[in-house]
């Protein structure tokens, strides 16, 4: 069984007080507004633990990878083997059961994981992390949650643009340019980066660098008072070194072993087109979007593999109190899609999905917002799940408490690799698929503080989880010969379940000094009761920064 650590409830204990004494001088925050569910919603008012990096905060600290900018966030554990393997676990699942989103759109094709290598964060205007179970809103691979990356938008009128070079182990540069009119605007964002990396396997070899190009393009236009259309698109280019590994080390610093020949290429394209029509004085408003992602990826010059996903989504929104569906209290949302999938390595295996939603969100007058949703997947190839998600968030009058908890559950389908793998990697081993693999369902619940101190110059929020995954997909030895090892998959027997306690914290030290902090105390173990690798028992990140001149 386990044990809610003590911490929390004695950290809750001295923030309650704190609160209720810091009511004055309060440092005023930019409304956030997340895209938390079927339409965006308030970040101070979305029930579910999430946390938002901003521009300012990614140059403040210097972060030039959105690998880098997520190690300081809470529950949320970032894995690396060199620069180019690096995969980021929620909660303690696995990293496969978190969607990792461009402007709203799947950032690989083909419903796979998505594997950050130089990704960068030039042009970015904020990520979103939405922890817990996330399907209702976003389906597959979102069950134990979302990273959503947006891209500099033009959202002031007039023409702006700016850019930035960098020089030091390798080079950098990027620009941008929005054009903004009285009917709609652009925006345009190119950058490259050359890192000459470093050697990964520490015994003065050559270095394993990352060269990438990424362009982006999105518009909007108002054609009439009530119809508007929209679009983005983007590209990405990359090539990165890696080295090999030796199987059969006989101390940690032989495992990975240098070697100038392995590369691979990586080639990203993702786009979506958009229109919205508002009616009956805006109280309804219709929204159709089409999305296409393809990856593809080759190593060591050898074939190109390429996956596909593309979705196709209609949105109903209606304000049930009578007001325009962007002032309304009380809002329905409704939401029919169909996903396609697709993969060269199992060519005629394409799969479907057509699914329907509901969300209610309702923003009461004494502080409570709620938000709950339902949705039905119809799945040619699985079977059908129903998901759903329950969010409450109280902003406790005249106190600076905000109290939020939410529960719900999450699926992940296996992966074509999972089902249909008949791959020989020589030393690294044979692998088999298993066509009569079941998704894997996660669910669970959090609840959580949110309280300022010091008089408002700060913010801590304490959040506890507690998550299992049913029919987890592990990987197991079928055999071993003379050749190497063959590997297959398998479903869990039984449940693996996660708890841990997430805490985040600025402050507004001084009028040029602000601080921060996360930490993240986690137990996520197997079916079995052993524990998981790759998720740290205790996590912590502290930052500083000082303005000055």
């Amino acid at each position: 069984m386990f044990r809610t650590q003590l911490p929390l409830l004695a950290l809750t204990a001295i923030l309650l007080p704190a609160a209720a004494m810091a009511q004055e001088d309060r440092v005023t925050l930019d409304l956030l507004v997340l895209s938390g569910g079927l339409s965006p919603v308030a970040a101070d008012g979305y029930a579910r633990a999430h946390t938002v990096l901003t521009a300012e905060d990614i140059a403040t600290r210097g972060l030039t990878t959105v690998q880098d900018a997520l190690r300081a966030v809470p529950g949320v554990s970032v894995n690396s083997t060199g620069t180019a393997y690096t995969r980021a676990f929620i909660r303690g699942a696995d990293a496969s059961h978190t969607l990792v989103l461009i402007d709203g759109v799947e950032a690989i094709g083909g419903a796979d994981e998505y594997f950050f290598t130089g990704l960068e964060t030039a042009n970015i205007e904020r990520i979103e992390i939405l922890r817990g179970p996330q399907s209702v809103y976003y389906g597959s691979n979102a069950s134990a949650g979302v990273i959503n990356i947006v891209t500099r938008k033009a959202t002031e009128p007039g023409l702006h643009y700016g850019g930035s070079v960098e020089v030091g182990n390798g080079a950098a540069a990027s620009a941008w340019l929005t054009r903004r009119g009285e009917r709609g605007g652009l925006s345009l964002n190119l950058s490259g980066r050359n890192d000459n990396g470093f050697d990964q396997s520490f015994q003065n070899g050559e270095k394993d660098g990352i060269k990438r190009r990424t362009a982006g393009l999105s518009g909007d236009w108002q054609a009439t008072e009530d119809l508007s259309f929209g679009f983005t698109a983007r590209r990405s280019k990359e090539r990165f070194d890696y080295d090999s590994s030796n199987w059969a080390p006989t101390s940690p610093g032989d495992y990975v072993v240098d070697d100038p020949a392995p590369f691979s290429r990586r080639d990203e394209t993702t786009g979506g087109l958009w229109a919205e029509y508002a009616m009956l004085g805006g109280r309804m408003t219709h929204r159709i979007d089409f999305q296409d992602s393809v990856f593809k990826q080759s190593f060591d010059g050898g074939p190109t593999g390429r996956g596909q996903t593309r979705k196709l989504n209609y949105r109903l929104s209606y304000g049930l109190d009578g007001r325009p569906v962007a002032q309304a209290k009380h809002l329905l949302n409704l939401l029919a899609e169909k996903q396609e999938d697709k993969s060269t390595s199992v060519p005629g295996k394409a799969r479907e999905m057509a699914s329907v939603a509901l969300e209610y969100r309702g923003f009461l007058d004494n502080g409570l917002d709620i938000q709950a949703g339902l949705r039905h997947d119809n799945n040619k190839v699985f079977e059908d799940f129903t998901s759903w998600n329950l969010g409450l968030s109280w902003r406790i009058p005249d106190t600076g408490l905000r109290l939020h908890g939410s529960a719900g559950t999450g699926l992940v389908n296996p992966s074509f690799f999972e089902l249909f793998a008949d791959d020989d990697f020589g030393a690294w081993g044979k692998y088999l698929g298993n066509p009569d693999l079941k998704p894997e369902r996660n669910g669970g619940y959090d609840l959580g503080i949110e309280t300022e101190i010091l008089g408002g110059r700060g913010l801590v929020d304490v959040t506890y989880f507690n998550e299992s995954i049913k029919d987890a997909i592990t990987q197991y030895l079928v055999s071993t010969d003379a050749v190497g090892p063959t590997y297959s998959f398998r479903n869990a027997e039984g449940k693996s379940p996660r708890e841990g306690v997430e805490i985040s914290g600025r402050l507004q030290a001084t009028d040029t000094l602000s601080l921060g902090l996360s930490y993240t105390w986690l137990n996520a173990r197997d079916d079995t009761g052993a524990v998981l690798i790759r998720r740290p028992r205790s996590e912590l990140g502290l930052s500083a920064t000082l303005a000055f001149l």
